[in-house]
């Protein structure tokens, strides 16, 4: 078996008993990005010279005898939303494309602390605006399983590095469904953790009261290990919380699976379906009790997104103004005569169409006259939504549902029609409204491409969510 395809834990032992070396390990996944990213094109931006001095360092600790850290010497990949001290940090955007970070993401500082080894940073869809990574301003991740699709989005650099073996591990955000969705078409896992369990400190806003930071990986296990690491409060976001000690770790016998009927809907592909359906019957062998249930709301999700979010992102993206940092046109042309027109043309020439559709879209549901008829309108019904996961969880444990309504489709398949695009994320997007865990592991194939099974927890359920996932894993074996 390649050193590419071990866990972290298998990694671990043979670094700490000496059998490879962490400049090792670091320069096998430098060769085979090398040999493989031309055509995956899963990062923006290298940092081999930088990992490999990491990687010598966790050596020197090593041979002096230390004891190191499970992430120690673990080749990873970082999103590029996501702050590297010193490093070019775009979000996807030529908005950002000349900015150099000042200082390190909480997530990426807690991952420094167990020294890992940063490999790059990965593609994405401009602002972490889209369902494909189609929208990135520099290039078009591709899928590893079938390279003629997408990988997914917006996280879709992360999702393949990993599915690809160009990392251990990797770090996205999730607003929408931005971890699962390309988990489930790259066939990977991917963890979207309760709102506040990872401090967003040095994550690039999107909207505030939806992002969250969760990690990617081949299985459960190695994505708990992560999650364990990056987890916790920060004083410099007031939206961290303490991790709460959980309740009893639950096991999959006995357990109560809820399975709500808003989730499987006309217009699902087959294959997905039996997929999903397969993995429930899987864990109702294995001991759990199937209940049905219903998210009545859960058909509003998408619309009620679809105001909050553009909402926070015309908030949110007024920093980019080509004054402070990023992309600037400082020239004027005839008739420009003041800064504002400098605004105008930095952000008509910076950011894509996808991020102005969502800009104006916002603006206009914020604006004087429709506020409460669409803004404060959608915040209600996000109560209601989360009511609903409130009521299900004094039923059951958890909730089974498929991630995605289909597995990754081709490219340019949906980039015309926004609104198909935007339905993509017809199963995650409640997630991210109601703040709760929710995590996506691969469950079979339909048509020869993955298919994801998303499990939702409670507030907090982190634990029992890897734990079961761990149980499903075997089981699906």
């Amino acid at each position: 078996m390649e050193l590419r395809d071990l866990s972290i834990q298998e990694l671990h032992e043979k670094l700490a008993g000496k059998k490879i070396s962490a400049v090792e390990l670091a320069q096998e996944f430098i060769a085979h990005i090398k040999k493989t990213d031309g055509e995956i094109c899963a990062y923006l931006d290298y940092h081999f010279d930088v990992a490999l001095t990491e990687a010598k360092e966790v050596d020197d600790r090593i041979a002096q005898g230390d004891r190191i850290a499970l992430l120690a010497g673990i080749p990873c990949a970082i999103k590029d939303n996501m702050l590297m001290k010193d490093t070019r940090t775009t979000a996807g955007s030529k908005i950002l494309a000349p900015y150099v970070a000042s200082y390190d993401a909480y997530a990426v500082e807690r991952l420094r602390q167990e020294r890992a080894v940063f490999l790059g940073k990965t593609n994405m869809d401009e602002f972490a605006m889209g369902s494909s990574t189609e929208n990135s301003a520099f290039q078009k991740t591709k899928n590893p399983v079938d390279t003629m699709r997408v990988p997914g989005g917006s996280s879709g650099g992360s999702a393949a590095a990993v599915a690809s073996r160009q990392a251990v591990f990797a770090l996205g955000s999730d607003t929408g469904g931005s971890i699962r969705q390309p988990a489930s078409f790259c066939g990977i896992v991917g963890l979207k953790p309760t709102y506040g369990a990872v401090s967003r400190s040095g994550l690039m806003a999107m909207a505030s009261s939806l992002d969250q930071i969760g990690p990617f990986a081949k299985s459960v296990q190695d994505v708990e290990t992560v999650f364990e690491v990056i987890k916790g409060k920060d004083p410099k976001d007031m939206t961290s919380v303490h991790f709460p000690q959980e309740a009893p770790l639950k096991k999959l016998k006995g357990l109560n699976v809820g399975v709500p009927k808003e989730y499987f809907i006309e217009g699902m592909e087959k294959g997905v379906t039996e997929a999903v359906k397969k993995s429930i019957a899987a864990m109702e062998r294995a001991g759990a009790h199937i209940i049905p249930i219903s998210l009545p709301h859960t058909k509003y999700a998408i619309a009620v997104y679809y105001i909050i979010m553009p909402a926070e992102v015309s908030s949110n993206l007024a920093r980019y103004d080509g004054i402070r940092f990023g992309y600037s046109t400082h020239h004027l042309t005839d008739g420009d005569t003041d800064l504002a027109a400098v605004y105008d043309r930095s952000r008509s020439e910076g950011l894509g169409k996808e991020v102005k559709r969502r800009v104006m879209l916002g603006t206009y549901v914020l604006s004087a006259g429709y506020y409460d008829a669409y803004y404060k309108k959608a915040q209600q019904v996000r109560t209601k939504i989360t009511e609903d996961f409130t009521r299900a969880f004094t039923q059951v444990d958890l909730i089974a549902t498929p991630t995605s309504p289909t597995v990754a489709f081709t490219f340019g398949a949906k980039t015309k029609d926004p609104l198909s695009m935007y339905l993509a994320d017809v199963f995650t997007v409640p997630v991210n409204l109601a703040g709760v865990p929710a995590l996506s592991m691969p469950c079979g194939l339909s048509e020869g491409l993955p298919v994801g099974l998303q499990l939702i927890g409670p507030w907090f359920g982190e634990r029992t969510l890897c734990s079961v996932g761990k149980e499903i894993e075997e089981a699906l074996k």
